[in-house]
């Protein structure tokens, strides 16, 4: 089965949770992330403004904030495929942009450097337990953690883990995947092999 194949299943899997099973399953892996040392080291954290079916990240931003803690959203330019993370310190720091997505609004924040990003929270679909991704297609975080230093785990739904996925030269895995269930040791993993 293709990457495109099992992006279409997987989403398709995710989107029939309902809204009660949906609320329940992302307040359990934000709580896992909070709980976890890569979150509590952390001074500043990368992560997107979630949209349904992804595990719902605007109940972690809040708590982030509340903690003193920086939060940086991407902004993306599409003719370079590449991400400008940025500082919000509110959601009204926040625009609408293509496919009603919600990015940084430039002339209300301040881009962060990459190497001052602690945690970078990588966005998928469809995982590996070695913690190799699908993500929605654009390619933009295969070219953003080239060179990314920090911890890098993903928040996902069980469904969406344990698959098979053919690895390219380019796939940066991440080092865990935290789920409702508990955390993947991706990177444990991999050692392993």
């Amino acid at each position: 089965m293709g990457k495109l194949t099992k992006r279409k299943q997987v989403l398709s899997i995710m989107k029939d949770m309902d809204a009660s099973e949906y609320a329940r399953k992302s307040s359990v892996i934000v709580n896992h992330l909070i709980d976890s040392k890569e979150y509590s080291k952390a001074e500043t954290i990368g992560v997107t403004i979630s949209r349904f079916p992804e595990v719902d990240t605007i109940s972690l931003i809040e708590t982030a904030w509340k903690a003193g803690k920086k939060v940086a959203v991407p902004k993306c330019d599409s003719s370079t495929r590449e991400m400008d993370f940025r500082i919000i310190t509110s959601f009204d720091d926040l625009e609408t942009v293509y496919m009603d997505l919600k990015e940084p609004a430039i002339g209300k924040t301040e881009s962060v450097a990459k190497a001052a990003i602690d945690l970078q929270i990588v966005p998928g679909v469809v995982y590996s337990d070695e913690g190799y991704r699908i993500g929605f297609g654009g390619g933009y975080y295969d070219r953003y953690l080239t060179d990314y230093e920090g911890e890098r785990l993903s928040l996902a739904f069980e469904v969406q883990t344990a698959y098979d996925i053919p690895v390219e030269e380019h796939d940066i895995p991440v080092n865990k995947i935290i789920t409702e269930n508990g955390i993947i040791q991706c990177r444990m993993i991999r050692e392993r092999k």
